[in-house]
Parts: C-alpha cells; structure tokens; sequence
C-alpha cells in the first residue's frame, strides 16, 4: 500500500467507524449530557483519567470544562487526574502505577462527582483501580472504550453509562472519543447558556 493509499484508508475508515458509532451510541451520549447537567446543578466535579492519547482526551475534556469550549459561559467543574506529575509520581514509586488514579480518588472524589475514563482496551490495570475506587465512592462511571470494552465495561452498574467505539483500532477508537467530547461540550454549553 503506497502512501496516498495509506491517507486515503485512514479516512474511509474514519467514515465508516463514525457511522457505526452515530448510529450505535447517540442515545447513551445523550444519558451522559443530562448525567452531567445533574453533576453540575449538584455542585459535583468530573475527574477523568486515561494512559498515553487517552490521557490527551482526560485532560482535554477538563480544560473545555473549566475554561470553555465555544461560548463564554460559567466554569464547570472538572480535574484529570492524568495532570499532577508530582502526585502521579509519588503514588507510582510508593504504592505501583497500578493506583495513580484510585489514591487520588479516594482523596478527593465525593459521590456527586462523575469519574470518565478512557481505555481504549477497556484494560488498563490503573483505570480498573480508579473505577473500583469510584464504586467504593458511590461514584458513577462513563467510560469511553472501543472494541468489546473490555475489563473496565464488566465493572460497570446500572446508573453508569457506556461509550464504547465499535472499532478495535485505537486510532479510530480515539478519533471518535474526540468527537463525542466535542459534541458533549457543545451541548452542556447550549443547556448552560440558555
């Protein structure tokens, strides 16, 4: 496959993952808008966390929460847990990278905080710690997956929601949480503003 193959292969699947996803996940998508709404009238907080480009969606989401994403509207509460490296540090050489989400939770999560994930395996040792952690809080999930989602899905309870990219691809698993993020943050500012 030449390179011009190689682009043009990125973008079809793109399409191709995108539509599966509208058509697969809209309903849960618009759970987690009103979820957060709730969050928010409550004076709760959303922590979010991933690992590599996933750690690039936690942090990302927060800084449209706390700054803005389009309109100039009221900050939002929001942390990614992903964003200390002082605190993530220190939990990884005491305790194992396994608990740099989980400790930081059980400092300062309370149950009207929102804990969002992104594991695009849905396995990740660290974010299955954080949503065991959140259980323990009476914490709700959201998890952002992709593929089957994984470990991380298993541990999910009724009140929690499921955003899971039907692709095993990483590249078009993030791609669509990227879009979801967007469009979430799109909609919380209209319902804010309004």
């Amino acid at each position: 496959m030449n390179t011009k193959e190689i682009i043009k292969s990125n973008f079809l699947q793109n399409q191709e993952i995108n539509a599966l996803s509208l058509e697969s996940m809209t309903s849960n998508i618009e759970k987690m808008v009103d979820r957060l709404l709730i969050m928010i009238e409550q004076s709760g907080k959303l922590m979010s966390c991933g690992n590599g480009g996933s750690s690039g969606d936690a942090q990302h989401i927060s800084s449209e929460f706390v700054n803005r994403f389009e309109m100039e509207r009221k900050e939002m509460p929001a942390i990614s847990l992903n964003s200390d490296t002082a605190t993530i540090t220190s939990i990884a050489n005491d305790y194992g990278y396994k608990y740099i989400f989980s400790k930081q939770i059980n400092a300062i999560g309370s149950d009207k905080d929102i804990l969002m994930v992104f594991t695009t395996s849905g396995n990740s040792e660290n974010i299955i710690e954080a949503i065991n952690s959140a259980k323990e809080k009476n914490i709700d999930i959201i998890l952002f997956s992709g593929g089957d989602g994984g470990k991380a899905k298993e541990l999910l309870e009724k009140g929690d929601i499921k955003i899971i990219v039907p692709s095993k691809r990483t590249s078009r698993i993030q791609e669509m949480h990227l879009i979801i993020i967007h469009a979430v943050c799109e909609c919380l500012e209209k319902n804010l503003t309004m």
